[in-house]
This record gives C-alpha cells, sequence and structure tokens, in this order.
C-alpha cells in the first residue's frame, strides 16, 4: 500500500468483501514516505508493516535505468520494478505473514482457463477502464505469480475508485496521481546529467547536413520533438518554423539525426528480446501490439523475436516494451532491441 488512492481503496474494498487485510508499503528510496499509507492502514484498523528494499531497488531499477540511458536505450523502470522488486518482495512477505493472496491498486484483472479438465490457467486481462489499464507494465508475470495475485480494481473505472474512497472515508480520495518516475525528485535531464558523462556532439539532419550541436545522445529519444537546441542561426534558418523530431541516434559518430518529415519515424518491423509469455508457451502468428503504454494497440505477425506490423508504425523506441494482446488478453511482452 503506497499510501496513493488505488491501493488505499484496494484495502478497503478488499476489507469489505471479508478478506482479512494486512497493509506493506515498499520503502524503495529517499523519497518514499509511508506517511499516508500509515494513515489509511489504522483508519481501516489493519496491521500496518514497512518493507525496506532500497538497496535491492537500486541495483534493480535505478542502476539499470542509468546503464540503458548509457547505452542509448529509453528504459521503462516500472516495468522493471514490477518484476524485480513489487511482485518479487511482495510474494515473499505474503509467505512469512502466512498470507493467500498479494493485493495491489493496479489496473487490470485476473482471468482463469480450464484446460484438459484438470489444469488451469491464469490470464492476464486490461481492465475495465482502458484509459487507465496498466496491463502493460506487468507483461514479466507469470502463471505461479498469478496464482497469487488479487487486482480489486480490474473493474472500476479512476472515477468510481475516488468516488469509494471518498465514501470510506479515506483522506486520500483526491490525492493526485503521481505521473514521473518515482525516484526522480528533479527532472529526467538533470538526473542523468548528474551520474553519466557525455560529449556534445553535431545534429545532423535526414540529408547529412549539420545544423547545430546535442548535449548528449542519452539525453533524447526516439521521436523527441521538445528540448532541441533554439539556436543557431543554421538551425533556425533549416526549421523554418517546421516541428523537427530526432529519427536517430548515432553513437559511433556521436550524432543526433533529426527530420522534419514525420515519415522518417516511420518502420515497419522490429526485434525484441528478454521475451516473457503469460501462459508459459511461447506464441507465433497473429496479435495486436502495443509500443508505449499510451500507444494504441495495432495489428501485427509475431515471428519469433521479430515484429512485423501490418502498417508502419512511429517512433519504435529501444528500451521500450512491446505488449502483446489477443483482444483483452495479455500474451506477454518482450523489449524493443
Amino acid at each position: 500500500m503506497s499510501g496513493g488512492v488505488d491501493s488505499s481503496t484496494a484495502a478497503a474494498l478488499l476489507k469489505k468483501n471479508g478478506f482479512e487485510v494486512i497493509a506493506v508499503f515498499m520503502r524503495m528510496h529517499e523519497h518514499s514516505n509511508p506517511k499516508d499509507a500509515k494513515k489509511v492502514a489504522k483508519i481501516l484498523n489493519i496491521p500496518f508493516y514497512i518493507l525496506d528494499v532500497q538497496k535491492e531497488f537500486k541495483k534493480r531499477v535505478v542502476d539499470y535505468f542509468i546503464k540503458e540511458h548509457k547505452k542509448g536505450n529509453t528504459p521503462n523502470p516500472c516495468v522493471i520494478c514490477n518484476k524485480y522488486i513489487k511482485f518479487k518482495f511482495l510474494i515473499d512477505k505474503m509467505i512469512e505473514l502466512k498470507a493467500d493472496f498479494v493485493a495491489t491498486g493496479h489496473y487490470a484483472r485476473i482471468g482463469r482457463e480450464i484446460r484438459n479438465s484438470k489444469f488451469e490457467i491464469r490470464k492476464l486481462l486490461v481492465a475495465r477502464d482502458k484509459n487507465k489499464d496498466q496491463s502493460y507494465f506487468l507483461w514479466t508475470l507469470n502463471q505461479k505469480q498469478l496464482k497469487k495475485i488479487i487486482f480489486p480494481l480490474g473493474d472500476y473505472t479512476k472515477e468510481q475508485t475516488r468516488g469509494l474512497a471518498k465514501k470510506f472515508g479515506l483522506p486520500v480520495f483526491d490525492k493526485k496521481d503521481s505521473q514521473e518516475i518515482c525516484f526522480i525528485n528533479t527532472n529526467l535531464y538533470e538526473f542523468l546529467k548528474s551520474r553519466i558523462h557525455a560529449n556534445r556532439g553535431p545534429i545532423i539532419t535526414n540529408n547529412g547536413k549539420k545544423i547545430g550541436e546535442h548535449k548528449g545522445l542519452i539525453f533524447y529519444t526516439i521521436g523527441q520533438r521538445k528540448g532541441l537546441p533554439a539556436t543557431p542561426a543554421s538551425w533556425l534558418a533549416w526549421r523554418a518554423g517546421d516541428p523537427v523530431y530526432v529519427i536517430k541516434k548515432d553513437f559511433k559518430n556521436n550524432a543526433l539525426i533529426v527530420s522534419k518529415s514525420n515519415k522518417d519515424l516511420l518502420r515497419k518491423e522490429m526485434l525484441v528480446k528478454n521475451v516473457n509469455w503469460i501462459s508459459g508457451k511461447s506464441f507465433n502468428g497473429r496479435c495486436k501490439v502495443k509500443i508505449r503504454s499510451m500507444a494504441k494497440m495495432v495489428p501485427a505477425t509475431i515471428n519469433k523475436n521479430k515484429i512485423i506490423f501490418d502498417k508502419p508504425q512511429r517512433a519504435i523506441t529501444p528500451g521500450q516494451s512491446a505488449v502483446f494482446y489477443d483482444n483483452n488478453e495479455v500474451l506477454g511482452g518482450g523489449t524493443i532491441d
């Protein structure tokens, strides 16, 4: 229980439905504050524990985040946190406390399917509230974990959750959602600048013309428009008021390649690595794919670790997650290579 409205309401719903509930706050970094979670636990009259995972979080999430940026990738720390920190340590704590399940405030659902009259498989499903759905960040879960997980908010919208929190008398009912990376209390540029040495280099157009200088390739991502330099005159003359996009990072020549054409960001194929299939069985064939958390699911064909889209996709970014869907079921996912 983080102290936000989602996990707090999940705990309240479980207690209302007759579960014996134990609150566990995960102290992940120096900015973690258990104050609100502790307050909610007191209101709900449930036991409260603080689980300190700062050492593991730094190694698995923060250090990974920095390492991936050094490589020029754009990592997704929430996915890594769910895999190596949240569900790993919460399930360990569940066993220690002799509890039966782990519940979180994620907007996702779990389904069941009986196979061969005996074998029961768990399915990870998208949430009822498609705008809030968080199944994209949960593609690393496996069958063993899903059998021990409950998502109480899967059938609720965010507005309904806030309404329930108010009805339950929880003081966090109107608490704002966290939009930033939890372990960064400054902006991403300042965070990376203080940890990674980056050399300046040329900004080159897709036609090979040098028009400016970048601050360091690690500070840019594929498809980026904002944060590009406003000078010198050669940049302004070439740009002529048009939008400009980052289309490639050339690490061999330390060059940032840009274009005024959105079409230069389109790609029909991509490779993925570290693939996880939630059913435990690999899949080849037709499905839908999301290449960013806020992107739409688009039709594609999976052939081992190669994804071929029906239509070219914009700004496919190494380091981000590609998640595979069959209607409302999450088949699995991988990291864009």
